[in-house]
């Protein structure tokens, strides 16, 4: 997808997410969040951390500089006071928000050597942080306020990239005429239901209680993605 898009949609997603971290209550900073080992401090202290290491993933591509973010701290970030760490994401978000702006067609295009993939695809991993995350703050974002169409894109990365540990299966997204597989096997056990139910299911999001499967039997357990 063009890069471009994408950093409007990470601007939307932003947008949303800073509202519900705005209206949270200040102690709950140190309230566990629905990712386990993680306080709601940890989410927000990481979602502005990951801001920044994009801004220099993008500020290299399109400079060659060597910007390279500071270690984030996470335990310590995380004890901040809510109202400070909202505003540390909105400002390592404009950050990014700026980078990603003053980037050229040809920027796009590079590869970063920390990771050999493209500039072009960090717009998309940032959508992904803040999207996924968002539901991790376990207030009023869930799966199902997720696009279709990132919820899609999302499942099929997550079944593309799937390795040896994931269980077989074949994955029917209702309206989408081409299943999706994970694994080699013939005659896989066939996942049904909505995008985003699949989606949240294969990222550890949701239990799946809303999925069909065929035969009858129980749901496999995906494997552990991030």
């Amino acid at each position: 997808m063009d890069p471009l898009v994408l950093l409007t949609d990470v601007d939307r997603a932003t947008e949303e997410l800073l509202r519900t971290a705005a209206d949270l209550d200040p102690a709950a900073v140190s309230a566990p969040s629905l990712l386990p080992g993680w306080t709601i401090g940890h989410v927000l202290t990481h979602l502005a951390r990951s801001a920044d290491a994009y801004t220099s993933m993008l500020t290299w591509a399109r400079t060659g500089m060597d910007t390279e973010a500071e270690p984030a701290d996470l335990a310590a970030g995380a004890k901040r006071p809510l109202r400070e760490q909202v505003e540390d994401l909105r400002l390592a978000h404009e950050r990014f928000a700026d980078a990603g702006a003053a980037m050229t067609a040809a920027a796009w295009t590079l590869r970063l050597p920390s990771t050999g993939r493209s500039a072009g695809i960090i717009p998309w991993e940032r959508l992904r942080e803040v999207e996924v995350h968002h539901v991790d703050l376990g207030d009023r974002y869930t799966p199902s306020d997720w696009s279709e169409a990132f919820a899609l894109r999302l499942l099929r990365e997550i079944a593309t990239g799937a390795g040896d540990d994931w269980p077989p299966m074949e994955l029917r997204p209702f309206g989408i005429d081409h299943p999706v597989r994970i694994g080699a096997t013939e005659n896989p056990p066939v996942i049904g239901g909505p995008t985003k139910s699949l989606a949240a299911w294969l990222a550890g999001r949701a239990d799946g209680a809303d999925l069909t499967v065929s035969p009858d039997g129980e749901l496999p357990t995906p494997a552990r993605w991030k």
